[in-house]
């Protein structure tokens, strides 16, 4: 498949054929980077009263312009108690509630102050004011189900005097490595070793997509061994394997999945890195087989895994955002994959510089980069200044 044709097979299997995420109560204080599990609305109407924009002076239009005598203050947590009426003005102050009587508002550096009077110049009727419901009415939807809370949410839940509220629980994700070739972080690895780096940093994107990591033991290239450590992962919400999926002697990834009945939805997606790539279904749980490169790993998680988890944590909706910046450099690649490639983004993010590497294992370069460049399948070079696509990490 293309990379647009899987992401949209794996948005569409799991939307349909998802098991939705049980419901917990959290705090307000500790609800952000949750999905919420309800509709929140508005307890009132925002504001809940006419009120002022500005500083300055509530006035009645049809009395401006002129000079009109000043009769008390309103402020945001006073008001002003009385009535207006013809030629009176009441000095107001940002976020005030409008006096009774007043439909405008004449800004300070507008008006001319003259002892217990206010020169105002002609104002129009709403001038400077905030109607009441005009943000909101009582009971309409602030946030819908499914939102992933963020902390314009947490100030909104807030406003609607929510101190708890229902999310979903976080889906449970296990992450399996496999491979005769990994050892322990904490290990001394001989030359034909490497460190289980990919377990960590799928558990590490995994937090933060807002799922529950699970790391279980590494899997060794034997059929009854990894067949256990994968029967042990579809207990969970969804199932990370890292490795064994390629075309090798000792790849059985699939083989053990076969034996378990999975469902296979695709096997290889036309990028890079990350090509071998299976995602299925088996025992009501949704897998994916991602290669065993660190790039890879990354890449495909991000692209493809986070978009499942994201759905499986009761999100409507997923996204990929991937923004345009300027290339500080020439560029080109073959045609026919869509590739990630490690980059900098400069600071303001308007600029990337591809980073060198020697391929998907070179932890040295992403760690170098700080977001990944995306070459498109259908296009050949790129020269300095031209617009191209940036993978945030």
């Amino acid at each position: 498949m293309s990379f647009e044709q899987a992401r949209a097979c794996v948005i569409e299997k799991v939307t349909s054929l998802r098991a939705m995420s049980s419901m917990v109560e959290a705090t307000l204080d500790s609800a952000e980077g949750r999905v919420l599990a309800e509709a929140v609305v508005a307890d009132r109407d925002y504001p809940a009263a006419d009120r002022s924009v500005r500083d300055g002076f509530a006035v009645r239009a049809a009395d401006t312009p002129g000079r009109l005598r000043v009769v008390g203050e309103a402020r945001a947590g006073e008001p002003f108690r009385g009535q207006m009426t013809r030629g009176e003005a009441v000095e107001i102050m940002t976020g005030a509630t409008m006096p009774a009587g007043a439909d405008a508002v004449v800004m300070v550096e507008h008006a001319r102050r003259e002892g217990e009077f206010v020169v105002a110049p002609a104002a129009e009727a709403g001038k400077s004011v905030s109607p009441q419901g005009s943000e909101a009415r009582g009971g309409e939807e602030l946030i819908p189900c499914g939102r992933r809370l963020g902390f314009v949410d947490i100030a909104a839940l807030a406003s609607a005097g929510r101190a708890s509220v229902r999310v979903f629980e976080k889906p449970r994700v296990a992450i399996l490595a496999t491979g005769d070739e990994i050892v322990d972080v904490a290990a001394i690895p001989e030359p034909h070793q490497v460190r289980n780096s990919n377990a960590y940093s799928l558990a590490a994107q995994v937090r933060r997509a807002g799922g529950a990591a699970e790391i279980l033991p590494i899997a060794r290239d034997e059929h009854a061994a990894t067949q256990a450590l994968i029967e042990r992962g579809l207990a969970a919400d969804l199932l990370l394997i890292s490795g064994g999926v390629s075309a090798g002697k000792y790849d059985i990834v699939e083989d053990v999945l076969a034996t378990l009945g999975a469902e296979f939805y695709f096997e290889r997606v036309t990028i890079q890195p990350g090509q071998p790539l299976v995602f299925g279904r088996a025992r009501g749980t949704f897998f994916f087989g991602l290669p065993g490169n660190p790039a890879s790993t990354m890449v495909t998680f991000a692209v493809f895994a986070r978009a499942a988890l994201e759905l499986l944590g009761g999100q409507t909706e997923t996204s990929l955002p991937m923004p345009l910046a300027r290339l500080t450099a020439d560029f080109r690649h073959k045609p026919g994959l869509t590739r990630f490639l490690p980059a900098r983004l400069s600071a303001n993010g308007t600029e990337v510089t591809p980073v060198p590497w020697h391929g998907s294992s070179d932890l040295p370069a992403l760690a170098r980069a700080n977001a990944f460049l995306v070459a498109d399948a259908t296009r050949e070079s790129w020269r300095a200044g031209d617009l191209i696509q940036v993978l945030l990490r």
